[in-house]
């Protein structure tokens, strides 16, 4: 015991000897959840629109100016007509067309419904799909604005057809995130990477710097085993992941105003089997390296798959079955679908408990495989 004990007083001590560290272990999770947040968002905004407005008429032009009103939309340009608008978009200087006929006014005052034609360029699939849509609500909205006026406004002869007018009111209730704030979304999958990166990174790199320095030799001559020496190496880290993890929940409170709507006892929790799982591969990975700069390239190599094959970004469910294999073993994509459940739908610590069982899955045989990897060289 007293062994162990030494041994995690050597790590603290090798630790806080680089001042580096504590500075990044407290200001590392403020900055990324400061900054991240905002800059990372699949949010489509800012989409270029051309109008091409044959009528240029009162309806027409309010239209126009509706979807230039939009947060959305950013009106480029309203050339004369749609070979102009076309060529802008060959271009890149517009991503969407709008074309306006010429008989709009008089169709929808006549026979209560008129054509327009929207050209999406979708060589940006995710904006060409999400753009169209804006369009298409926008115009809807616009057509029930319509209705009502015309409504009051024409003889009690004529408002049958406007009545005939097709209508369909959509009134959303979002039960989880109603507010749809996209960093709601994010900042529980930001959490998860802060510890990937924390309790993932700078385990790897642990052992092999006393590889480097030669104070590894100093350990092999003692009669310290395998399991006491991995513990002492690990436990230095958990304690870290820990503060990492009440200095993201506090921040993520203070700043944003989060907190996890199920338990705050199941996050904790779930951050704790997780850092088992990550620090070991960390060790694994520093146990096969030689030199720093093998440890930094496959930790990186290692952290990019957990992170990008998690779900963090993209749903686990439409990726390959390849992908999804590979998500299967992934303790990134565990912790994440748990955060956001704990956070966003209210869960209890019984309706994650298949990701933890999961991740205690994936602790024990990684660990157990940096414990049977590290051998005692003279």
């Amino acid at each position: 015991m007293k062994t162990i004990k030494f041994l995690i007083e050597k790590e603290f001590k090798q630790m806080f000897r680089n001042p580096l560290i504590p500075r990044m272990i407290v200001m590392y999770p403020i900055m990324v959840l400061l900054v991240f947040p905002w800059a990372v968002s699949f949010e489509v905004k800012n989409i270029k629109i051309d109008v091409v407005d044959h009528g240029k008429s009162v309806y027409s032009k309010r239209l126009t100016d509706k979807i230039a009103a939009s947060k959305y939309f950013i009106l480029n340009d309203t050339p004369p007509d749609y070979q102009t608008a076309m060529q802008n978009m060959e271009n890149g200087y517009t991503d969407m067309i709008l074309e306006i006929p010429t008989t709009f006014d008089k169709d929808i005052v006549k026979s209560s419904n008129s054509k327009v034609g929207v050209a999406v360029n979708s060589v940006n699939g995710t904006q060409g799909l999400l753009g169209s849509n804006y369009i298409m609500q926008i115009v809807n909205d616009f057509s029930s604005e319509l209705r009502d006026e015309l409504i009051t406004t024409v003889p009690p002869k004529s408002r049958a057809s406007i009545m005939n007018m097709p209508q369909i009111d959509i009134i959303p209730h979002f039960k989880y995130n109603p507010g749809l704030d996209y960093k709601n979304f994010m900042i529980p999958g930001f959490m998860v990477l802060l510890l990937t990166l924390i309790c993932g990174i700078l385990p790897a790199l642990n052992i092999v710097m006393e590889k480097e320095n030669g104070t590894i030799n100093q350990i092999n001559v003692t009669p310290v085993n395998r399991i006491v020496f991995i513990l002492a190496k690990l436990i230095p880290f958990w304690i870290v992941g820990l503060v990492v993890m009440f200095i993201s929940v506090s921040a993520a409170f203070l700043l944003y105003g989060l907190w996890p709507t199920g338990s705050i006892i199941a996050v904790l929790i779930s951050a704790i089997v997780f850092i088992f799982s990550i620090s070991g591969l960390g060790l694994i990975i520093s146990n096969y390296s030689e030199t720093l700069q093998q440890a930094s390239f496959l930790v990186m190599f290692f952290i990019l798959i957990l992170i990008l094959l998690g779900g963090m970004f993209t749903p686990v469910s439409s990726m390959p079955s390849w992908a999804q294999a590979i998500a299967a073993i992934n303790p990134f994509s565990y912790l994440t679908k748990t955060f956001r459940m704990l956070y966003l739908n209210g869960s209890t610590l019984s309706d994650v408990s298949g990701n933890l069982y999961a991740m205690i899955i994936i602790a024990i045989v990684l660990n157990g495989w940096a414990v049977l990897s590290y051998k005692k060289r003279v």
